[in-house]
C-alpha cells in the first residue's frame, strides 16, 4: 500500500456514501480513485467530485467493480447487503484490496457469505462507523458481563429519522448482540423485538428492543440496565453524519496498518478502538 490510502467507494450516491466520499476528498492522507454506482444510475460516467464537493477529482463513477478497484488500496462500502456480500466474494476471489463496510441489514445467508470471504480477505464489518458507538459497545459488554441477568433487565432503545427503512437499527442490534455475547447468549435466542398487547411477565435474561421513527433525527441509542432499585444507562447521540465518515476513515487507516495491511479475517470497530 502507498503512503496515501487510495480508496474505491461503493454506494457513493447514498447518504453515508456521500459523507464518506467528501471526507476522503478532503483528507490529506486519502485519495478517491474509484467509485461504484448501481446499474442504471444517472451518475454513471460523471466525475464524482463535481457533486460531492463542487470540484472535479478525476474519479469517474462506474458500475464495474473491477475498474473501480484497479488502483485502490482499500474498498470502503456504503452500499446494500446483497452488494456487500457479492463484493466480498469477488474481492476474495481476485485477491483484491481489503473491504471496510458500514452496511447493515444482512440476512443469515449474506452474513455467512461475508464470513466465508473473510477466510481469504481482510474484512472490517460494522453496524456503525462512529468511534463513540464503538466505545459504547465496549462499555455495554463490560456492564452486561458484570450485572447478573436475573437481577438486571436490558432494554435497547433507538430513534431515527422518518426515512430509515429498517428496525431495529443495525446499531441497536450491534449493542444488543454485545450485551448478549457478554452474558454467553445468542441474541436471536433472547431478543424481544417489540411488545404489543398482553405479553405477560418479562422472561429473565431477555433483551428488549424498541424503535422510534420521526423527524430528521440522525441516530440516538440507549442501552438501559434495569435493576430493582437502580438503573444504569449507556447512551449515544449523533448530531452530524460526518462522525460516521470520520470513523470510516479511521477504520481504513487501521486496516492499512501503515501500509503493511492486515491478515485475512473478520474485524470490527472494536479492533480499531483497541489500536495495534
Amino acid at each position: 500500500m502507498s503512503e496515501v490510502i487510495r480508496v474505491a467507494l461503493l454506494g457513493v450516491t447514498g447518504r453515508l456514501g456521500r459523507a464518506i466520499g467528501r471526507a476522503v476528498l478532503q483528507a490529506p492522507d486519502f485519495a478517491l480513485t474509484g467509485a461504484v454506482v448501481r446499474a442504471g444510475s444517472p451518475s454513471e460516467g460523471e466525475d464524482v467530485g463535481e457533486w460531492l464537493t463542487g470540484a472535479p477529482c478525476e474519479c469517474i463513477a462506474t458500475v464495474a467493480l473491477e475498474d473501480a478497484i484497479r488502483d485502490a488500496d482499500i474498498v470502503l462500502d456504503a452500499s446494500l447487503p446483497r452488494m456487500t456480500a457479492a463484493t466480498a466474494e469477488r474481492l476474495a476471489g481476485w485477491n483484491g484490496p481489503p473491504l471496510v463496510s458500514g452496511v447493515t441489514g444482512f440476512d443469515a445467508d449474506e452474513q455467512a457469505r461475508l464470513a466465508s470471504a473473510a477466510n481469504r480477505l481482510p474484512i472490517l464489518s460494522t453496524g456503525n462507523f462512529s468511534l463513540g458507538v464503538a466505545l459504547a459497545e465496549a462499555l455495554v459488554r463490560q456492564a452486561a458481563a458484570r450485572l447478573r441477568a436475573h437481577d438486571w433487565d436490558i432494554e435497547v432503545e433507538e430513534t431515527h429519522h422518518r426515512m430509515k427503512p429498517d428496525a431495529p437499527s443495525g446499531t441497536a442490534l450491534l449493542l444488543g448482540r454485545a450485551a448478549a455475547e457478554a452474558r454467553g447468549e445468542d441474541l436471536d435466542a433472547v431478543a424481544t423485538p417489540g411488545r404489543h398487547g398482553t405479553t405477560g411477565p418479562r422472561k429473565p435474561g431477555t433483551i428488549g428492543f424498541s424503535a422510534t421513527r420521526g423527524g430528521t433525527i440522525i441516530g440516538e441509542h440507549a442501552v438501559r440496565f434495569l435493576g430493582d432499585m437502580e438503573e444504569i444507562s449507556i447512551s449515544h447521540r449523533a448530531f452530524d453524519r460526518s462522525i460516521f465518515a470520520a470513523g470510516a476513515l479511521e477504520a481504513a487507516r487501521w486496516m492499512s496498518n501503515g501500509g503493511a495491511g492486515r491478515p485475512a479475517g473478520l474485524y470490527s470497530m472494536q479492533d480499531v478502538i483497541a489500536g495495534g
